[in-house]
Formats: C-alpha cells, sequence, structure tokens
C-alpha cells in the first residue's frame, strides 16, 4: 500500500456535490436505471431541505481545472473544495446519495447513465460515498438491493458488504425481494487497509481512460 495520497485531479472525471441545476440531466439516468424512478421533486427535497441528505454527481473534468492547487485530503481532491457555480458544466454521467441516519450512511440511490456503464464510474462514487461517511464519523454502509441484482452485488461484495437480512415484496413493480447489505465498521483499520488498495486500484483504471468524454 502506498505512503502518499493519491492524486485524483489525474483522472478524467469530476465528482462533486449534486444541485438543483443538476437534477434536469439526473432524471433520464434515474428513468434509465430503475423500474421504479423517484420523481424529481424528491431530489429536490433532499437537496434543499434534508440535513441529513448528501448527493453527489459524476462529470468529466474540466480542462483548466489541471492546474488548480491541489487540497489535502483524497476526497477533497476529488470533490470541489469551494461551491460550484449556480450553472454546472459538463454532462451528468452519474450520481448517488445517501441520508446519514445516527451512526448509519444509508445508500439511498445510485446509478449511472447506459452509455457510461463498464468504466468504473458507479465504483468511483461508492467510493466516494464511503469516505464522505467516514469523514462524518459513520460507522457502517447500508443498503437495500434486489435479490435479482447480481452486478450490483458484486460492485457491494468488493467494498465489503454482507447480505445481513431481507426485505420480502420490497419493490412495488413487481414484488421483489430486497436484501439488505452491509459493511463492517468503514473507520476500522482493516477495513481502511482492504479500502486504500481498492482505490488505488480504481484510481489505476481510471487514470488509463485518458480519451477525453465525449460531448453531449
Amino acid at each position: 500500500m502506498r505512503d502518499t495520497p493519491l492524486d485524483w485531479t489525474d483522472i478524467p472525471y469530476l465528482v462533486r456535490p449534486m444541485q438543483v441545476a443538476d437534477i434536469e440531466q439526473v432524471m433520464p439516468i434515474e428513468r434509465s436505471s430503475f423500474t421504479s424512478p423517484w420523481p424529481a421533486s424528491a431530489f429536490e427535497y433532499d437537496l434543499l431541505h434534508n440535513r441529513h441528505a448528501h448527493y453527489f454527481v459524476v462529470t468529466p473534468r474540466p480542462a483548466q481545472e489541471a492546474g488548480e492547487p491541489k487540497p489535502v485530503s483524497w476526497l477533497n481532491r476529488l470533490l470541489r473544495t469551494t461551491p460550484p457555480s449556480p450553472s454546472p458544466s459538463g454532462p451528468v454521467l452519474g450520481y448517488a446519495g445517501f441520508w446519514a441516519l445516527v451512526d448509519e450512511a444509508h445508500l439511498a440511490n445510485i446509478a449511472v447513465a447506459p452509455e457510461w456503464r463498464g468504466r468504473g464510474l458507479g465504483e468511483l462514487l461508492l467510493v466516494t460515498v464511503i469516505d464522505r461517511a467516514v469523514e462524518l464519523g459513520l460507522a457502517v454502509v447500508t443498503l437495500e438491493v434486489r435479490v435479482s441484482n447480481l452486478r450490483a452485488q458484486k460492485l457491494y461484495r468488493k467494498y465489503g458488504f454482507e447480505v445481513v437480512g431481507e426485505r420480502r415484496h420490497y419493490y412495488s413493480d413487481n414484488g421483489e425481494n430486497a436484501y439488505i447489505m452491509t459493511t463492517g465498521i468503514i473507520t476500522s483499520a482493516a477495513y481502511q487497509r482492504r479500502l486504500a488498495e481498492l482505490k488505488e486500484a480504481l484510481h489505476a483504471k481510471l487514470r488509463a481512460q485518458t480519451a477525453p468524454p465525449p460531448a453531449e
């Protein structure tokens, strides 16, 4: 494991806090990813009124950011350190959000635009959620996932999530059950060692994607 922090400014993607202005681009991804999509009003409510909600979007990294001063923490290397402009630039490629509830981060949603899947962007968003949960002093990350969604379960297991329960007929569209998956203690030394290894591998994968993302 490396001794120095990873420099996330050398990947072609930027993760930043979601803004209300992003919802217009988030909704097509939400509708293409889920059979029972959230309405735009749910995102707007959480962004404006829910102090326990934390949402992020991933976009292509603006070229002009290459020369910006680099903040100290790895998460701040990935996220903007100043409030973004009222009119976000660049297409939204994916998003994720969680609610901080007592000592848990409950992953509410995570999705990537269909044409951008398979590049590691969902994993990048998941890492962002986990690290923000650590910064908030939360102990675990938990979520529900369809029992048939094996691809998502594979990613979650990679990051230490385990099935701890099942919600019967959780999904209203077809009555499918949901697994409850939860990490171990994310602040533990063992979890942080494994997370650092996964981050390094993800960083290498994303950094290798040198071609500029196509404009919309």
